[in-house]
């Protein structure tokens, strides 16, 4: 039984880690990261697995966490696909570092690792290892130069950005 509760605390715990030479951003403001963001780019996974017009949404809930909302259009099956699910903060609220679950129990870290911190436009955001990358932005369309920015310092930290998706917002 010991074995068990260990390995299971290990899979739960073991999905809300950093990559190696990744750093989650300081000074962070939640409430400027409040509201829409479009993807722009991702890594491929099948939960998104041929989305377009994919967005997520961020909301303060009542037990301090984020309510969040992200939703693609399913060409495949001619309909909009939604999923809700909840965030918190694994240190302070001041590091862009958030576990999110959209499934009961299980979390999977939301670590962001660029940021517009002046206006809060753009983000890079990867989760527990290298598979997971999203670029995001306030906008459907992204400057050039902001993304291959982006895209520059993932691949330097290790991404496979040759894989990314472009994401198309009609």
């Amino acid at each position: 039984m010991k074995k068990l509760s260990l390995l299971l605390t290990l899979l739960i715990t073991g999905c809300v880690g950093i990559p190696e030479k990744v750093k989650p951003i300081d000074n962070f403001n939640i409430h400027s990261y409040l509201g829409k963001w479009y993807e722009i780019a991702r890594l491929d996974h099948s939960f998104e697995r041929g989305l377009t017009s994919v967005t997520a949404e961020y909301a303060l809930r009542e037990d301090g966490g984020l309510k969040v909302t992200n939703r693609g259009y399913s060409a495949k099956e001619n309909r909009w696909k939604e999923a809700v699910g909840k965030a918190y903060f694994v240190e302070e609220p001041d590091k862009g570092y958030l576990k999110v679950s959209f499934f009961g129990p299980f979390y999977g870290s939301y670590v962001i690792i660029d940021l517009d911190q002046d206006n809060y436009q753009y983000s890079l955001v990867c989760g527990p290892d290298r598979s997971y990358l999203w670029i995001l932005s306030r906008n459907p369309a992204m400057q050039p130069e902001v993304k291959k920015r982006l895209i520059t310092k993932a691949a330097a930290l290790g991404f496979d950005t040759s894989s990314l998706i472009n994401i198309t917002h009609d």
